[in-house]
């Protein structure tokens, strides 16, 4: 057997693959990684087009990240959150720094769920109130807390679920079944909606509001005009904390630092994961603002993890942010992104199959349909009966563009260090599997 056998053996053999049904797994085995490529053990080049689980932004093999993790593993590996650790609290107060001027401190944890987790119970702590807003097209996580807060159909084993969660819809305004004349006017719409779902549920008992502020894996939902900001008014006339969950969307990925900064307001917490270490090191977190800490001056954190401030994780988020300034990586998220959204453009125009692009930044989808006009999807919602969307990757897979599906949408989020002539190569890739759909309609 040799050793790419092996690998492939051990995985299918003795590992629960997430997501997926264990039979018939076919992993790609995984020789080396470079940038924005990984590379099999027969010399295979596969671009990662979704930067790993959108996670991977800048790249395979950043040297200063690795750099910054061995340092801090000759000095300790581990030592309890109790314990004063220069990373944790150096990187804590970069955080601070880079979000908006209500901020106040950082509460880290491991990994997106667990910062969904401890954010709403910080909110139902604050709070004194219990219900927990969040909305139907949404990830959170799928840990029993942050699996409830999501709304998509990942949140069913869990169910029945925790009482006082409560599901209200996005504004996706391509499947809503009503014309509006702009999004000013959708916006009024589903703000006038979720006002009214509060008023229902008694606005004295909610808590908090927790969205991802562009929907990720349900589609790359971005919100309408006005609409952040309305839901901002709604949770200030009601004494709402409102959480933004910048797990994928936050870090560059939408051109900005953090994707609530595109709409122009400041939220009282938001849960982070992802691109504060790109996956170097598994950590996440919750950054709260100045009036939520000084409230836990004197009430008890009733919050606590093992690895929370893990310091090799620490570490490598420190050399991260500094990678993302130090090499301009906004900057060229909006160059390439620019790029990205006008071919993307062209592939809504020009083929059948595509019934809606959604994109800012480096993070899009292609919402795939049967028919343009009356916009029946791909695959019927939350159903795949046949594994058609598990094709269209197989398809990309076979030109050696790698990425995932959800629903009928395919993603293009790759790491931010993306070129512009890398992009155009591999939209290439993305064309020819859109004009073999374009047949099969």
């Amino acid at each position: 057997m040799t050793q790419s056998e092996e690998i492939v053996y051990n995985h299918s053999h003795y590992n629960m693959q997430s997501w997926s049904k264990q039979a018939n797994l076919n992993p790609i085995p995984v020789a080396r990684a470079e940038g924005i490529y990984v590379y099999d053990f027969d010399g295979n080049r596969y671009s990662d087009m979704s930067a790993q689980l959108v996670n991977l932004n800048v790249g395979h093999g950043c040297k200063p990240i690795i750099e910054a993790i061995k340092k801090q593993a000759e000095e300790y590996c581990y030592i309890s959150p109790s314990y004063g650790s220069a990373p944790r609290g150096e990187l804590a107060k970069m955080l601070v720094e880079l979000l908006p001027d209500n901020f106040g401190k950082v509460f880290f944890t491991n990994a997106g769920a667990d910062a969904n987790e401890n954010a709403i119970k910080i909110a139902r702590m604050y709070t004194g109130r219990k219900k927990v807003f969040s909305r139907y097209r949404s990830y959170h996580g799928s840990t029993f807390g942050a699996g409830n807060l999501t709304g998509e159909p990942r949140r069913y084993p869990l169910e029945p679920g925790i009482p006082g969660f409560v599901k209200f819809f996005d504004p996706y305004i391509y499947r809503e079944p009503i014309e509006f004349a702009s999004e000013e006017e959708a916006t009024n719409y589903y703000l006038a909606k979720l006002e009214e779902q509060i008023v229902y549920e008694n606005p004295d008992d909610v808590a908090a509001i927790v969205m991802e502020t562009v929907t990720g894996s349900n589609g790359v939902i971005i919100p309408p005009k006005g609409y952040l900001p309305g839901v901002r008014k709604i949770c200030d006339k009601y004494g709402i904390v409102m959480i933004c969950d910048e797990v994928m969307a936050g870090f560059g990925r939408t051109g900005k630092m953090f994707a609530f900064e595109n709409f122009g307001v400041k939220p009282d917490l938001v849960s982070f994961a992802k691109g504060v270490t790109c996956g170097y090191v598994q950590l996440g977190g919750v950054a709260v603002s100045s009036k939520i800490a000084a409230y836990f001056d004197d009430h008890l954190l009733s919050c606590g993890l093992t690895y929370s401030g893990h310091p090799l994780a620490c570490a490598a988020g420190i050399a991260c942010l500094n990678y993302y300034k130090d090499n301009d990586i906004l900057g060229n998220v909006n160059r390439v992104g620019k790029v990205l959204g006008e071919e993307l453009e062209k592939m809504k125009a020009n083929h059948a199959c595509v019934g809606d692009v959604r994109y800012i930044g480096l993070f899009s989808s292609i919402e795939l349909v049967k028919d343009k006009a009356t916009k029946e999807p791909w695959v019927v919602y939350g159903k795949d009966p046949e594994g058609k969307m598990g094709r269209v990757c197989k398809l990309l897979r076979e030109r050696k563009f790698m990425t995932y599906s959800h629903e009928n949408m395919i993603f293009i989020s790759p790491p931010l260090i993306i070129t512009e002539a890398q992009m155009r190569e591999e939209l290439a890739k993305v064309e020819e599997v859109l004009s073999i759909l374009d047949k099969e309609i």
